[in-house]
């Protein structure tokens, strides 16, 4: 059933301080409305300052930067970030060692890895280095750093140079939106220079990316497509977007398609 255009226009808003972002594509299909019915109410949104429209969606009027609170993201497209975790679990064997930054869905990957054995993390995030304490046969390392309140992460030159003094197997790495345009972008400058160390540090880069971020673009460019190994998304990926990235030379992991990561969808 198709919403009036005030309730159309207050779940838009509402989707806003949530997220930070939305898409046009993904509104006209939940309102089941037309593509131009979506773009005139972003349009009449943006005049009364309440947006700010970028190509194909729009963001909050708080700009690219945005960057809402870590409980508020990690609650956010929970089963397909935890499909994106289990995916992710399957590339590392015991005895690794790998990087994870302080996305909600590296906390995610965290948590997926908690069967492995002998493995050696390396993180800026306060929730993974909580969540993994009690594992007595990993090896948990802190970037250490300066604490940055609103992700619960550790950024800043300390952190920066701890990285750079070690060669890991493998990172697991997200953002705030993933373009071919634009590459894996995030919104904090900060997180973008450490999450380049930890790319520099990795054997093998692994983007961990919810299909939701696919076509958004957030303040800074961490690194351009071409440069990851893997992507771990999930299904909802345009079809079109896919192709572009594999075209890079990126293997695209859809979480659940059968013959990819080797899971069958749940439920």
């Amino acid at each position: 059933m198709q919403r009036l255009a005030v309730e159309r226009r207050a779940e838009i808003l509402r989707r806003l301080e949530a997220q930070g972002t939305v898409r046009v594509t993904d509104l006209s299909a939940e309102f089941a409305v037309t593509e131009e019915t979506v773009r005139r109410d972003l349009d009449e949104l943006e005049k009364e300052g309440l947006l700010q429209r970028i190509y194909g969606g729009a963001v909050s009027p708080k700009g690219l930067s945005y960057e809402p609170p870590v409980t508020r993201r990690e609650a956010r497209n929970r089963p397909q970030k935890q499909a994106i975790a289990q995916a992710a679990a399957t590339r590392v064997t015991d005895g690794e060692t790998i990087l994870l930054d302080a996305s909600t869905t590296a906390l995610y990957v965290a948590r997926a890895l908690k069967a492995r054995r002998r493995l050696t993390v390396l993180t800026n995030s306060l929730l993974i280095l909580s969540e993994l304490a009690s594992n007595p046969d990993f090896t948990v390392m802190s970037t250490g750093g300066t604490l940055r309140q609103a992700s619960y992460s550790f950024v800043g030159p300390q952190a920066q140079r701890l990285v750079g003094e070690f060669h890991m197997d493998r990172v697991f790495i997200s953002g705030k939106g993933l373009t071919v345009e634009h590459g894996l972008t995030d919104s904090n400058e900060l997180e973008v220079e450490l999450k380049r160390a930890m790319v520099q540090a990795a054997n093998e880069v692994v983007g961990i990316v919810d299909s939701s971020k696919i076509g958004y673009t957030g303040f800074a460019t961490i690194i351009p497509v071409q440069r990851l190994d893997v992507l771990i998304t999930d299904g909802g990926i345009p079809p079109e977007e896919r192709a572009r990235i594999e075209e890079l030379g990126v293997d695209v992991v859809v979480a659940g398609e059968e013959g990819r990561d080797g899971r069958i969808p749940e439920g």
